[in-house]
Protein backbone atom coordinates (compact mmCIF):
# COMPACT_ATOMS: atom_id res chain seq x y z
CA UNK A 1 0.00 0.00 0.00
CA UNK A 2 1.65 3.48 -1.42
CA UNK A 3 1.63 6.72 1.19
CA UNK A 4 -0.87 8.22 -0.96
CA UNK A 5 -3.62 5.42 -0.22
CA UNK A 6 -2.79 5.64 3.76
CA UNK A 7 -3.41 9.46 3.31
CA UNK A 8 -6.53 9.08 1.26
CA UNK A 9 -7.83 6.36 3.37
CA UNK A 10 -7.43 8.32 6.63
CA UNK A 11 -8.67 11.39 5.30
CA UNK A 12 -12.05 9.61 4.40
CA UNK A 13 -12.11 8.17 7.86
CA UNK A 14 -11.41 11.49 9.31
CA UNK A 15 -13.66 13.56 6.76
CA UNK A 16 -11.30 16.28 6.08
CA UNK A 17 -10.69 19.16 3.83
CA UNK A 18 -8.30 21.41 2.76
CA UNK A 19 -9.30 24.88 1.36
CA UNK A 20 -7.18 27.37 0.34
CA UNK A 21 -8.21 30.97 0.07
CA UNK A 22 -6.89 33.22 -1.94
CA UNK A 23 -7.59 36.65 -3.55
CA UNK A 24 -6.08 40.03 -4.32
CA UNK A 25 -5.54 42.36 -0.98
CA UNK A 26 -8.38 43.71 0.22
CA UNK A 27 -10.37 41.14 -0.80
CA UNK A 28 -11.85 40.54 2.47
CA UNK A 29 -10.87 37.04 2.71
CA UNK A 30 -10.01 36.98 6.44
CA UNK A 31 -13.46 38.78 6.93
CA UNK A 32 -15.52 36.14 5.19
CA UNK A 33 -13.37 33.13 7.62
CA UNK A 34 -14.13 35.69 10.97
CA UNK A 35 -17.61 36.10 9.85
CA UNK A 36 -18.47 32.13 9.46
CA UNK A 37 -16.17 31.56 12.40
CA UNK A 38 -18.58 33.77 14.52
CA UNK A 39 -15.36 36.07 14.96
CA UNK A 40 -15.61 39.96 15.38
CA UNK A 41 -15.08 41.42 12.27
CA UNK A 42 -14.30 45.12 12.83
CA UNK A 43 -10.90 44.72 13.92
CA UNK A 44 -9.34 43.19 10.69
CA UNK A 45 -5.98 43.87 9.54
CA UNK A 46 -4.06 43.03 5.99
CA UNK A 47 -3.03 39.27 6.41
CA UNK A 48 1.13 39.69 5.66
CA UNK A 49 1.32 35.43 6.06
CA UNK A 50 -1.05 33.33 6.57
CA UNK A 51 -3.89 32.33 9.06
CA UNK A 52 -4.97 28.93 10.04
CA UNK A 53 -8.51 28.01 10.45
CA UNK A 54 -10.00 24.51 11.71
CA UNK A 55 -14.10 23.94 12.27
CA UNK A 56 -16.57 22.18 12.02
CA UNK A 57 -19.42 22.23 8.97
CA UNK A 58 -22.00 19.86 9.45
CA UNK A 59 -20.00 16.59 9.26
CA UNK A 60 -16.70 18.08 7.73
CA UNK A 61 -13.57 19.09 9.20
CA UNK A 62 -12.14 21.94 7.52
CA UNK A 63 -8.59 23.36 7.40
CA UNK A 64 -8.96 26.72 5.50
CA UNK A 65 -5.51 28.55 4.75
CA UNK A 66 -6.25 32.00 4.28
CA UNK A 67 -3.31 33.62 2.55
CA UNK A 68 -2.32 37.30 2.02
CA UNK A 69 -2.79 39.12 -1.57
CA UNK A 70 -0.13 41.89 -1.13
CA UNK A 71 1.80 41.42 -5.34
CA UNK A 72 4.39 41.29 -2.65
CA UNK A 73 3.10 37.61 -1.06
CA UNK A 74 1.91 36.39 -4.25
CA UNK A 75 4.72 34.48 -5.80
CA UNK A 76 4.55 32.44 -2.17
CA UNK A 77 1.18 31.68 -2.74
CA UNK A 78 2.60 28.30 -4.53
CA UNK A 79 4.29 27.38 -1.35
CA UNK A 80 0.43 26.28 -0.33
CA UNK A 81 -0.88 23.92 -3.25
CA UNK A 82 -0.28 20.95 -1.68
CA UNK A 83 -3.36 18.95 -1.18
CA UNK A 84 -5.39 21.29 -1.88
CA UNK A 85 -8.91 20.20 -2.00
CA UNK A 86 -10.74 23.44 -2.67
CA UNK A 87 -9.73 27.06 -4.10
CA UNK A 88 -11.93 29.97 -3.13
CA UNK A 89 -10.97 32.70 -4.91
CA UNK A 90 -12.27 36.15 -3.16
CA UNK A 91 -13.25 39.37 -5.32
CA UNK A 92 -13.82 42.71 -3.89
CA UNK A 93 -16.87 43.47 -6.36
CA UNK A 94 -16.55 47.28 -6.15
CA UNK A 95 -12.65 47.31 -7.00
CA UNK A 96 -13.09 47.35 -10.96
CA UNK A 97 -9.72 49.20 -12.05
CA UNK A 98 -8.17 45.47 -11.00
CA UNK A 99 -10.13 43.24 -12.33
CA UNK A 100 -7.95 42.50 -15.19
CA UNK A 101 -5.12 41.66 -12.43
CA UNK A 102 -7.76 40.03 -10.59
CA UNK A 103 -8.53 37.91 -14.10
CA UNK A 104 -4.96 37.34 -14.53
CA UNK A 105 -4.06 36.00 -11.24
CA UNK A 106 -6.49 33.67 -10.90
CA UNK A 107 -6.04 31.99 -14.57
CA UNK A 108 -1.98 31.25 -13.72
CA UNK A 109 -3.45 29.81 -10.95
CA UNK A 110 -5.72 27.27 -11.96
CA UNK A 111 -2.60 26.08 -14.97
CA UNK A 112 -1.02 25.06 -11.53
CA UNK A 113 -0.84 20.75 -11.13
CA UNK A 114 -1.34 20.69 -7.52
CA UNK A 115 -4.59 22.59 -7.92
CA UNK A 116 -5.89 20.42 -10.88
CA UNK A 117 -9.40 19.10 -10.19
CA UNK A 118 -9.57 21.55 -6.68
CA UNK A 119 -13.06 22.95 -7.30
CA UNK A 120 -13.31 26.19 -7.18
CA UNK A 121 -15.54 28.90 -5.44
CA UNK A 122 -15.56 32.24 -6.19
CA UNK A 123 -16.93 34.73 -3.99
CA UNK A 124 -17.80 37.97 -5.18
CA UNK A 125 -17.64 40.01 -1.87
CA UNK A 126 -19.18 43.84 -0.78
CA UNK A 127 -22.11 43.20 -2.58
CA UNK A 128 -23.59 45.41 0.12
CA UNK A 129 -21.44 48.76 -1.15
CA UNK A 130 -23.34 51.01 -3.27
CA UNK A 131 -22.00 50.54 -7.25
CA UNK A 132 -20.63 47.13 -6.75
CA UNK A 133 -19.96 44.63 -9.53
CA UNK A 134 -22.73 41.91 -9.72
CA UNK A 135 -22.42 38.21 -10.16
CA UNK A 136 -22.75 38.12 -13.81
CA UNK A 137 -19.84 41.01 -14.40
CA UNK A 138 -17.97 39.92 -12.48
CA UNK A 139 -18.20 36.29 -14.17
CA UNK A 140 -17.79 38.38 -17.45
CA UNK A 141 -14.98 40.17 -16.43
CA UNK A 142 -12.91 36.96 -15.10
CA UNK A 143 -13.68 34.90 -18.29
CA UNK A 144 -15.06 32.23 -15.69
CA UNK A 145 -16.54 30.61 -18.60
CA UNK A 146 -13.56 29.92 -20.47
CA UNK A 147 -12.57 27.47 -17.15
CA UNK A 148 -12.94 23.69 -17.94
CA UNK A 149 -10.50 22.69 -15.80
CA UNK A 150 -12.38 22.77 -12.98
CA UNK A 151 -15.93 22.27 -11.19
CA UNK A 152 -16.65 26.44 -10.63
CA UNK A 153 -19.59 28.33 -9.44
CA UNK A 154 -19.45 32.20 -8.45
CA UNK A 155 -21.36 33.55 -5.38
CA UNK A 156 -22.25 36.82 -4.56
CA UNK A 157 -22.19 38.00 -0.92
CA UNK A 158 -21.58 39.92 1.66
CA UNK A 159 -18.64 39.24 4.81
CA UNK A 160 -20.16 42.41 6.42
CA UNK A 161 -23.65 41.15 6.44
CA UNK A 162 -22.78 37.41 6.24
CA UNK A 163 -25.09 37.33 3.30
CA UNK A 164 -24.51 34.10 1.12
CA UNK A 165 -21.43 33.13 2.69
CA UNK A 166 -23.04 29.89 4.23
CA UNK A 167 -24.37 28.88 1.10
CA UNK A 168 -21.17 29.55 -0.96
CA UNK A 169 -19.13 27.23 1.55
CA UNK A 170 -22.31 24.99 1.69
CA UNK A 171 -21.48 24.38 -2.29
CA UNK A 172 -17.80 23.73 -2.00
CA UNK A 173 -18.25 21.07 0.98
CA UNK A 174 -20.39 19.66 -1.03
CA UNK A 175 -18.59 19.48 -4.44
CA UNK A 176 -15.44 18.32 -2.76
CA UNK A 177 -17.15 15.75 -0.95
CA UNK A 178 -18.68 14.06 -4.08
CA UNK A 179 -15.00 13.96 -5.26
CA UNK A 180 -13.23 12.74 -2.76
CA UNK A 181 -15.58 10.58 -0.86
CA UNK A 182 -18.82 9.33 -2.64
CA UNK A 183 -17.13 8.94 -5.69
CA UNK A 184 -14.22 6.84 -4.21
CA UNK A 185 -17.32 4.70 -2.74
CA UNK A 186 -19.22 4.86 -6.33
CA UNK A 187 -15.95 3.43 -7.72
CA UNK A 188 -15.86 0.93 -5.22
CA UNK A 189 -18.99 -0.47 -5.60
CA UNK A 190 -18.80 -0.63 -10.03
CA UNK A 191 -15.31 -2.45 -9.29
CA UNK A 192 -16.73 -5.00 -7.17
CA UNK A 193 -20.04 -5.43 -8.74
CA UNK A 194 -18.47 -5.99 -12.21
CA UNK A 195 -16.02 -8.43 -10.99
CA UNK A 196 -19.17 -10.52 -9.81
CA UNK A 197 -18.41 -9.21 -5.57
CA UNK A 198 -20.74 -8.81 -3.58
CA UNK A 199 -20.72 -5.38 -1.68
CA UNK A 200 -20.85 -5.54 1.58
Amino acid sequence: MGLLTVIRKNRQKEKEMRILFLGLDNAGKTTILKKLNGEDIMSVSPTLGFNIKTFAHGKYTLNIWDVGGQRTLRPYWRNYFEQTDALVWVVDSGDRMRMRDCKDELHSLLTEDRLAGASLLVFANKQDLQGSMSDVEIRQALDLDSIKSHNWRIWPCSAVTGENLVSGLDWVVNDVAGRLYYSSFSTQYNDQTASGVPVA
